[in-house]
């Protein structure tokens, strides 16, 4: 299938490369995961078991949507693919703040690719006024849902106070809890 980019449509690439729903936000499906295994004493610390040496997902964010802020212990690698500038937004252990544009218009600042360092909180949306973003990611040592941690907003207010309106922004609110 030739898709003219005008012409794409979120729900068609969701279907066509049989993305589903992602727990931070967004579809997603995993579309590699070497075969070669990193055994665990090789690997940095934290990490409980082995891991494949790579894995790669497709990622789509439609508008309205979001990922939201979490967390892995692999630098993880965004590719852009297609559709409008993706903003990504990361907090360092530190709590350095840091965003970047993915997008193809590289002569505005846009990235087609960029590295989230390991251990940063992250997440992303789609920018104002666009109909989705579908993107790219690249971990390794290879993602393992045991290396994932999804932000929990109170949490992160308290170790990140002077991020409460991006917190707020890339959390959902936990059940049981007021808002902020």
């Amino acid at each position: 299938m030739i898709w003219h980019h005008q012409e794409k449509k979120a729900e068609e690439i969701i279907s066509h490369y049989r993305l589903t729903p992602h727990p931070e936000g967004g579809f997603y499906r995993e579309t590699y995961r070497s075969s070669e295994v990193i055994p665990v004493h090789c690997l940095p610390e934290g990490f409980m078991a082995a891991r494949n040496v790579c894995t790669a997902i497709l990622y789509l964010l439609e508008k309205n949507d979001f990922s939201a802020l979490h967390r892995i212990r692999q630098d993880e690698m965004w590719h852009f693919y297609l559709g409008g500038a993706l903003h990504l937004v990361m907090i360092s252990p530190e709590g350095r703040f840091t965003e970047v544009l993915l997008g193809q218009d590289i002569t505005a600042g846009e990235y087609v690719q960029y590295v989230v360092p390991a251990g940063y909180w992250f997440g992303a949306r789609p920018v104002e006024g666009c109909a989705f973003s579908f993107v790219g990611c690249t971990v390794a040592p290879g993602f393992d849902f045991d290396d994932f941690e999804l932000g929990k907003r109170a949490e992160l207010l308290d170790s990140f106070p002077r991020h409460k309106n991006l917190i707020v922004a890339y959390t959902r609110q936990e059940e049981g809890t007021s808002s902020v």
